[in-house]
């Protein structure tokens, strides 16, 4: 049976773009092309809400239909792994790549049973303490031949990073009395929020294990344009003017020197959808400024964080009411008559 890495190999290789749900980040589609090529799992860093989740489901699609038993752990017919396809033969089915590709969703209260496996109390009393029928697989079983997708794994505690290792390393984890062979056929693909102060710091001997590649914004005001074109929702007119000042004042906000965490681009695209559904309420056909000044509080004001001092003498809300009013002011955009053109 040929590596997942192997799997992906000749699409890695075309000419064409094979990441192409994710508009720009070049720099980081190539050196993700680069570690896949070679079967090194990869860890991406960025802030949340730029595409990390739909690059790992991405790489996931690339990934060729696939007969295995019909069970939850991807079976191959001629080497079963989990204790249902070793006691018997079942049928078999064909499943997608992106029907191989496994979430876990990194949190404190992520135990080592959930991500490997734990021993069914119940079944080692009908088959025996050692039995193979009494140990239930964890969500690692689930992504033989696929991808197992590790969202925000910096915010699970290190014991569970040490299980991780030797199921990478070893190609095998133990579990109680037993000891489990996993196929190395698995490409792992973590993802870490560096500024995010709530979790856990990986240790070296982790990171080790990985190839990181960093993922960041979009580069230009134009490719964050046609993200939110792209993905998002078009229910009424949307004038061009108006959608290049959201962009900016939202990309603003990345590098005001107050601001320790920033909106993201699904910021920017929640933004340009509630706008919309402003007009909509107010009988419109077209966006208008004061759509979008309607919006704003409730899009974003939950989505930055001010520094520390600044968090102290100011509100979310208040900060971002003063930045918009000196940004309408600048831009003229505070005398926008509200009937302007065809808006109703």
């Amino acid at each position: 049976m040929e590596s997942v890495a192997q799997q992906v190999r000749s699409k890695l290789l075309s000419k064409q773009d094979p990441l192409n749900s994710i508009l720009g980040q070049e720099r980081a589609k190539k050196e993700i092309k680069s570690a896949l090529l070679m079967g090194h799992h990869v860890l991406i860093i960025g802030p949340p809400g730029i595409g990390k989740t739909t690059m790992a489901r991405n790489i996931a699609q690339l990934l060729p239909d696939l007969i295995v038993n019909d069970c939850e752990y991807h079976c191959l017919p001629e080497t079963p792994l989990c204790p249902q396809c070793r006691k018997t033969k079942p049928k078999t089915k064909k499943v997608a790549g992106v029907e191989r590709f496994i979430r876990v969703q990194g949190s404190p209260d992520l135990t080592v049973e959930d991500l490997i496996g734990d021993i069914d109390p119940m079944k080692a009393l009908q088959f025996g303490p050692l039995s193979l029928e009494a140990f239930m697989p964890g969500k690692i079983f689930k992504a033989n031949n696929g991808v197992l997708f590790f969202d925000e794994v910096n915010r699970c505690p290190e014991k569970l990073h040490n299980a991780l290792l030797q199921a990478l390393e070893e190609r095998k984890v133990t579990v109680g009395s037993y000891t489990i062979d996993i196929p190395a056929n698995l490409l792992f693909i973590g993802t870490m929020n560096p500024k995010d102060s709530s979790t856990e710091r990986l240790p070296d001997v982790f990171l080790d294990r990985f190839d990181t590649v960093f993922m960041s914004y979009p580069e230009t005001k134009e490719m964050e344009k046609a993200v939110v074109l792209t993905k998002g929702k078009q229910e009424v007119s949307f004038p061009e003017h108006l959608l290049d000042h959201l962009l900016v004042f939202v990309r603003s906000l990345r590098d005001h020197p107050k601001i320790e965490r920033a909106p993201s681009v699904r910021a920017s695209l929640s933004l340009y959808e509630r706008s919309q559904a402003n007009a909509l309420l107010a009988g419109r056909k077209q966006v208008l400024f004061a759509d979008i000044s309607e919006a704003i509080i409730s899009v974003l004001a939950h989505r930055i964080k001010l520094k520390p001092g600044d968090e102290f003498l100011q509100s979310p809300e208040d900060f971002l009411k003063e930045a918009l009013q000196s940004y309408a002011h600048k831009h003229d955009l505070e005398e926008e008559p509200l009937d302007k053109g065809d808006g109703r």
